[in-house]
C-alpha cells in the first residue's frame, strides 16, 4: 500500500492553490457560512485512493473465516438478533431475551441483519467489521485531503490501515470497530462545520456522537472536549451563534443517543431483558458504573478484573504515562505516536501565525491540527491512567487521530523543507521512529529477527538525507523520503501481516507476534474479583501465562492459539469441532470459561438439540461465554447465567425456580465430569456481589436434578427432579 503515496510536492502545489481562493473570499464569505475552497484533484488521485481502499479492504478480508466466530459472546448476541427483533433491539445474549450485553447494541445491528440475510457464519459476521476498517480509511482520507491535499490523505490512509491494532479489530467483532469509524466521522464533521461556520454539519458531528455512545458508552464522549472548545473558540462566526450552534449539536447527540436508552428506561422490567453488567437492572447504572467512571477509578462492582490501588496500577496493570509504550501495548499503535506528537507540535508551531477565524489555509490547518491532536491526547491520557479494565485493543481508538497528524505534518513539513529548522524536525522524526520500531521489534526477538536493524539502518540514513535538505537536489531528497516512509513502515506492515495470518477469538484478542515480558503487571486478573487468589471463574486454578493473564493449553498472551493447542480456538467456521481442555473443562462439551466460548461435542449439540421447540431455553449455564459456545453450535436459545462474568444477579434464583417449574429450560449445564453423590461440580459463583445468584442456582440444581456426563460436560436435566421431596417441582 505504500506504493499508492506519490511524491508530496503535490501537495504543495495543491495548498498554494487553495491558499489564494481562501485568501480572495476572505473573513465575510466564512460569516455567510462559504465552505473552504476544494483542492483540485490531480489524475494520479482517483487510481491511488482506489488502490488504497482495495488494498485495505484485502488486508482485512484475508483469511477472515480463520477467526470463526472470534469473540463468542457478541457472536452469539448478533445470532440472538437475527432471529428475534427484540433480542436485536435489546442486544440480548440469547433469543429467550434473559439478558443483555453489557454495552449498548449499535455495533451488534449490523452483524445481526448480515446473519439473517446470509446465515450465520464467520464472513456474515466479520465481513461488516471489514467494511467499517474500509469506510473509516476512506473518511479520514476525505478529512485529510481537505486542507492538506491527496498526498497527505493518502499518507493518513496508508498509516491507519498498517496499524496493527486497526487491522485486528477491524477483522474483530467487538465494538471498537464501529467506534472508531464513528470517532473519525465526528471529527471530519467538525473540520466540516469549521468550513465557513456551518451548523448542519455540527449538528450531523452531535448526531455521530450519540450513535458513538450507542456503541460503546461514555467512551465516546471522550473526544467532546477538546473539540467543542475548538468550535467555540476558532469557528470563524459570531460568539453568541457559536454557542447556540454547539447546544444544537448536544441536543441531537441527546437525540441520537437518548432514545433508545429512554426506551429501555421506561420498558417495564418485567418483559425485557435483565441489562447485562449492571447490578441493579439499569442502563444508566451500566453506562455511569461498570462502563463509566468504574473504568477510570477501578471501582467496577461485578467485575472480576479491576481494582485499581492508590498510586495507579490494579488487575489491568501500572498506570501512568508510559502505558501506552509497555510491553503488552507498545506494538498495538504506538509505532508512529511519537511521530504524530512530533508533528502535532510542529503543526503547531507552524500554522500559530494564523488568526482565530478559519478563513486561511494556515488558519484551517491548524484547526485540523487541534482538531485531530486534542482527542488523541485526551484519549490517550485517559488510557494512560484508567485503573479499571483497560485492554490492548482499547488503542485502536487512537489509530485514526495518529495517521491523520501523521498525514498532515509530514505534508507541511515537506512543504517548508528547505527551512534548516524543517528540514531537523522531519530527520529527527524520522529518526526517533527508526528508533522506536527498532525497540518494538526487539520485543519479539523471533519474529524476523533482520528486520529490526534493516528498518534502524534504513531509517537513520534517510534521516541524515532528509537533513541535508534540497541541497543535494529534489531526486536525492525525493529519495531519502522514499527510503524513510518505507523504514517507519516496515515494523507495523510486519506486525499487520502477522495478525491477518492467526486465528483470533476470546476477549482480549491483541495484534502481531508473541511478545516477550507481555501482560498488565505480571498480575491475575481475577484476584481480588470475588474470587480466592489463584482461582479462575469455575473455581479452578489460573495458569500464569506470559502476558500475566489466565491461559491454558499453551494459549500465548496475544489471544491467539500455539500449534497443538485448543483453548482459543476458533468455534464455528474455520475453526476445529472438539471442545476446549483445561482443568474443568472435561474434554470436549467443557465450558470454555470467562475469556472463552465453549467448545461443545457433537453429542451435547444433539442433546440440546432435542425436544428444544418445547423449551423457551435449551439449556442454561453460568457465564455468557459458555452460554455462548452452546448457543451457536446448536442454534438454540441458551440462557447465560449471571451473564458475562456471571457476577450480574439475573436471573434470581426466585426467577430461575419459577422458569424449571413451568417448564421453560430444559438443562443446567455444569462443568467436569458427572459429580459423585453429595458433591457439586458446577461453576461456582462469578466475581462481583450478583455472583452469590449464580452459586445460589448452581447449589440448588446440584441438589434436585439428576446429571450424566455428555460429551464431557454434566447435563442436569431439570424436567427429572431426583425426587418429589426435593422441592424442584
Amino acid at each position: 500500500m505504500t506504493s499508492a503515496v506519490p511524491p508530496l510536492d503535490a501537495a504543495r502545489t495543491d495548498r498554494a492553490a487553495a491558499s489564494g481562493r481562501a485568501a480572495a473570499s476572505g473573513r465575510a464569505a466564512a460569516e455567510r457560512g462559504a465552505a473552504a475552497p476544494a483542492v483540485p484533484r490531480p489524475r494520479w488521485e482517483l487510481p491511488a485512493l482506489a488502490a488504497l481502499l482495495a488494498a485495505t479492504a484485502a488486508l482485512l478480508l484475508w483469511n477472515l473465516g480463520a477467526s470463526g466466530y472470534a469473540n463468542s459472546f457478541y457472536s452469539a448476541a448478533a445470532q440472538a438478533g437475527s432471529e428475534s427483533w427484540k433480542a436485536f433491539f435489546f442486544g440480548s445474549s440469547d433469543a429467550g431475551n434473559s439478558i443483555t450485553v453489557d454495552k449498548p447494541p449499535a455495533a451488534l445491528w449490523p452483524m445481526a441483519l448480515s446473519v439473517r440475510l446470509f446465515g450465520l457464519g464467520s464472513w456474515q459476521l466479520l465481513v461488516p467489521q471489514a467494511l467499517m476498517g474500509v469506510a473509516t480509511t476512506a473518511v479520514l482520507y476525505a478529512a485529510v485531503r481537505r486542507h492538506f491535499g491527496p498526498a497527505a490523505a493518502l499518507l493518513s490512509g496508508t498509516v491507519f490501515a498498517l496499524t496493527p491494532v486497526a487491522a485486528l479489530m477491524f477483522r474483530f467483532n467487538n465494538p471498537d470497530a464501529l467506534l472508531a469509524l464513528l470517532l473519525t466521522a465526528t471529527v471530519y464533521c467538525v473540520l466540516r462545520a469549521l468550513d465557513g461556520a456551518r451548523t448542519g454539519w455540527l449538528v450531523a458531528a452531535g448526531a455521530v456522537v450519540g450513535l458513538a455512545f450507542l456503541t460503546k458508552t461514555l467512551q465516546a464522549f471522550v473526544i467532546l472536549p477538546p473539540l467543542a472548545l475548538l468550535y467555540a473558540v476558532c469557528a470563524p462566526t459570531r460568539l453568541r451563534r457559536r454557542l447556540g450552534q454547539l447546544l444544537a449539536a448536544g441536543a441531537a447527540m441527546a437525540a441520537a443517543g437518548g432514545w433508545w436508552v429512554a426506551v429501555v428506561e421506561l420498558w417495564p422490567a418485567s418483559s425485557r431483558p435483565y441489562i447485562g453488567g449492571s447490578q441493579t437492572n439499569s442502563f444508566l447504572e451500566l453506562t455511569f458504573g461498570y462502563n463509566g467512571l468504574g473504568r477510570i477509578n477501578g471501582n467496577e462492582t461485578g467485575s472480576v478484573g479491576g481494582g485499581g490501588r492508590p498510586g495507579g496500577g490494579g488487575g489491568w496493570g501500572e498506570t501512568g504515562i508510559d502505558r501506552l509504550f509497555s510491553a503488552n501495548v507498545g506494538g498495538q499503535a504506538s509505532w508512529l505516536l511519537p511521530a504524530a506528537l512530533a508533528m502535532l507540535a510542529a503543526g503547531l508551531v507552524i500554522t500559530w501565525r494564523a488568526g482565530r477565524p478559519v478563513a486561511s489555509v494556515e488558519s484551517a490547518a491548524r484547526a485540523a491540527f487541534l482538531a485531530w491532536g486534542g482527542p488523541l491526547l485526551l484519549t490517550a491520557a485517559v488510557f494512560s491512567y484508567m485503573q479499571g479494565i483497560f485492554h490492548e485493543y482499547y488503542t485502536v481508538a487512537l489509530a485514526p487521530f495518529t495517521a491523520a497528524l501523521v498525514g498532515m505534518g509530514v505534508a507541511l513539513l515537506w512543504e517548508e523543507r528547505g527551512s534548516t529548522a524543517a528540514a531537523a524536525a522531519l530527520s529527527g522524526t524520522l529518526a526517533l521512529t527508526a528508533w522506536w520500531s527498532w525497540v518494538l521489534l526487539g520485543r519479539s526477538p523471533d519474529f524476523l529477527p533482520w528486520l529490526r536493524w534493516t528498518v534502524l539502518a534504513a531509517g537513520l540514513a534517510a534521516a541524515a538525507g532528509l537533513l541535508a535538505g534540497a541541497r543535494p537536489g529534489r531526486r536525492f531528497t525525493q529519495g531519502a523520503a522514499a527510503l524513510g516512509l518505507v523504514a517507519a513502515l516496515a515494523g507495523p506492515f510486519a506486525y499487520c501481516l502477522a495478525t491477518v495470518a492467526s486465528p483470533h477469538t476470546g476477549s482480549i484478542p491483541t495484534a502481531g507476534p508473541v511478545v516477550a515480558g507481555a501482560g498488565p503487571g505480571g498480575r491475575r486478573v481475577f484476584e481480588g474479583a470475588g474470587l480466592p487468589p489463584g482461582a479462575g471463574p469455575q473455581g479452578a486454578p489460573v495458569q500464569e501465562r506470559p502476558g500475566g493473564l489466565p491461559g491454558r493449553d499453551g494459549r500465548p498472551a496475544n489471544g491467539r492459539m500455539l500449534p497443538g493447542g485448543q483453548d482459543g480456538a476458533p468455534a464455528g467456521p474455520g475453526g476445529p469441532a472438539s471442545g476446549t481442555g483445561g482443568p474443568r473443562g472435561g474434554g470436549a462439551g467443557g465450558p470454555g470459561g470467562l475469556l472463552n466460548g465453549t467448545k461443545p461435542s457433537g453429542e451435547a449439540v444433539a442433546a440440546l438439540r432435542a425436544g428444544a421447540d418445547a423449551y423457551t431455553w435449551a439449556a442454561a449455564v453460568v457465564g455468557a461465554q459458555n452460554a455462548a459456545g452452546y448457543q451457536l453450535a446448536s442454534g438454540e436459545a441458551v440462557m447465560p447465567v449471571g451473564g458475562f462474568n456471571g457476577s450480574d444477579p439475573s436471573p434470581t434464583l426466585e426467577q430461575f425456580r419459577e422458569y424449571v417449574r413451568s417448564g421453560r429450560i430444559h438443562y443446567f449445564i455444569g462443568g467436569g465430569a458427572a459429580p459423585a453423590a453429595g458433591e457439586g461440580a458446577g461453576m461456582r459463583r462469578g466475581g462481583g456481589p450478583g455472583g452469590a445468584t449464580s452459586s445460589a442456582i448452581t447449589e440448588w440444581v446440584e441438589a434436585n436434578f439428576t446429571a450424566k456426563t455428555v460429551g464431557g460436560a454434566v447435563f442436569h436435566d431439570l424436567t427429572d427432579p431426583l425426587g418429589a421431596a426435593s422441592g424442584a417441582s
